[in-house]
């Protein structure tokens, strides 16, 4: 049988500097390869090579046995292959239909566009699919999730027969995977063959064939995912055994750092009351939209509230909360969009890390550079951050390295309560490792954490109690035990869902700690 996709013998330097070492696999038709690797490994250079953005140094693609030639998307695309990236850019002010048929529109003999063909053509593939959508609908109007699925099917309408998918669940709700997935197994029936990235090692489980894995440029590991287990992954990633995921995490004073009395963010909910422990940490729970960022955000006085008070040491803050003054209680925030919200990509690390509190190296309002730069450098040295030198760009980081500037430029003020919304979204297993220490390290040296998390082993193992929110409001709490007990995911998902009875909330259930990945 011809292979859909055969790489062999790639080769790619940057500046000198190698990302590709000889890399060689293949990807037989109606299959799905998960590409595993930490960030900067070298899985968007090999993409970009498979696509035709980019020309390979030395070794060859082909595509169902004929070689790509040249580097270009056009040449890649003639040959079948189609590419979702992580990233989505759909033309948001256009409808589903105008997205599918951009490039190659139906028109009339007079060059008129044949809509009404097009939105019909397009509700056949949606419902191929199992998606009922208006095809007029505009593609702003729909969720992360129906958008790659669109995506997904722009691709493979198009004649794609080797598609590309990049981190494809990194940014979507745990409710919409499966229907994902449901996508990416019916293909992989039509004889689809499918080179798929993710750092999650549930979704290597559940979606892929087989497995090939780049570290630091070669390929270390090329197995059926059967004959692998996920301890095996993780080790070909980062070199060496990772160990327990989810480090122990010391029991909490009773010294309560933060209070909520009656918060309400929005009139229509319920308020919200809370308690959290020096050396706590709180996971916050629930489905995309249940307001957890919302909370995040309304505690650090980035959005409004309208009623409510927050109390951090016995402190009472102002009613009309402002971020400034919640810097000024020590409270610190590391929010979910850590590319638009969290970091200034363009600025040096040791501008980043000096964003919160600039007042801290300067003078006379003139900054202090070398006072600036010894404080970045101790920063840098507490979350073992990994770069070149203070004056290169954050952009220039992986997504753990850029992250842990985000947490660390917090430490410089020694604040009371750290605030984190999604802390390892888009980050690779070994650095999440990494984060997850630093996290404990802070709740250990007296810090009250408050972690949203929509990946579920985080939040479990990562928390002392988690409370889970629905519609604004917080609909249940679980205890450490109740954590560590068999049915804990089952629970958040019900209390999420709005499904919880009073019989789930009593039934006793045999502990056991869960430190999987």
């Amino acid at each position: 049988m011809t292979h859909a996709l055969s790489v062999q013998g790639l080769k790619k330097s940057f500046g000198g500097v190698p990302v590709l070492r000889d890399v060689s696999f293949d990807v037989d038709p109606g299959s799905i390869t998960v590409l595993a690797g930490e960030n900067g490994a070298g899985k968007s250079t090999l993409f970009k090579i498979i696509s035709g953005q980019l020309s390979p140094d030395a070794g060859h693609v082909q595509l169902h046995g004929t070689a790509l030639e040249a580097a270009h998307p056009r040449a890649a695309r003639a040959l079948g292959v189609g590419i979702v990236p992580q990233e989505l850019a759909p033309y948001s002010d256009l409808s589903i239909a105008e997205n599918l048929f951009v490039g190659r529109e139906l028109r009339t003999a007079g060059f008129l566009l044949k809509r009404g063909a097009m939105r019909s053509r397009t509700a056949s593939m949606l419902a191929e699919f199992g998606i009922d959508l208006d095809p007029s609908t505009p593609m702003k109007n729909l969720s992360v999730a129906l958008t790659q699925i669109v995506e997904i099917i722009k691709a493979t309408s198009s004649g794609a027969s080797v598609l590309l998918l990049d981190e494809p669940t990194s940014s979507i709700a745990e409710t919409e995977v499966e229907r994902l997935y449901d996508i990416v197994r019916s293909l992989r029936a039509r004889g689809v063959a499918m080179l798929y990235t993710t750092h999650r090692m549930a979704e290597i489980q559940a979606i892929a064939d087989r497995v090939v894995t780049l570290r630091d440029g070669h390929l270390v590991l090329d197995e059926a995912v059967d004959d692998v287990t996920p301890s095996d992954i993780v080790t070909s990633m980062i070199g060496r055994e990772l160990g327990q995921l989810f480090p122990d995490i010391a029991a909490p004073s009773q010294v309560t750092r933060l209070k909520v009395n009656g918060l309400r963010v929005r009139p229509s909910n319920n308020p919200i009351d809370l308690q959290v422990h020096a050396g706590e940490v709180l996971g916050i729970g629930g489905l995309v939209g249940a307001g957890r960022s919302s909370l995040l955000k309304a505690l650090f006085g980035a959005q409004k509230t309208t009623a409510g008070q927050l109390v951090v040491d016995g402190q009472a803050l102002p009613a009309k909360l402002t971020p400034s003054a919640a810097i000024a209680a020590g409270m610190a925030f590391v929010p979910e969009d850590r590319k638009g919200e969290g970091l200034a990509l363009g600025l040096t690390l040791e501008e980043n890390f000096s964003l919160p509190r600039p007042d801290l190296s300067s003078s006379g309002g003139v900054t202090r550079t070398r006072k600036r730069r010894a404080i970045a450098r101790g920063l840098a040295d507490k979350v073992q951050l990994r770069y070149r030198h203070m004056s290169q760009p954050a952009e220039t980081l992986s997504g753990g390295n850029q992250q842990k500037i985000v947490i660390g430029r917090w430490l410089a003020d020694e604040p009371k309560v750290l605030l984190l919304d999604e802390p390892t979204r888009g980050v690779d297993v070994g650095a999440r490792g990494e984060l997850y220490r630093i996290i404990a390290s802070l709740a250990e040296s007296g810090l009250a954490v408050v972690l949203v998390s929509s990946d579920m082993p985080e939040l479990i193992g990562m928390s002392h109690r988690v409370c889970v929110m629905s519609g604004g409001n917080i609909t249940g709490e679980l205890s450490r035990a109740e954590l560590d007990a068999p049915d804990a995911q089952a629970k958040i998902f019900a209390f999420a869902s709005g499904d919880h009875t009073e019989e789930q909330a009593t039934s006793p259930a045999p502990t056991a700690k869960d430190s999987s990945s």
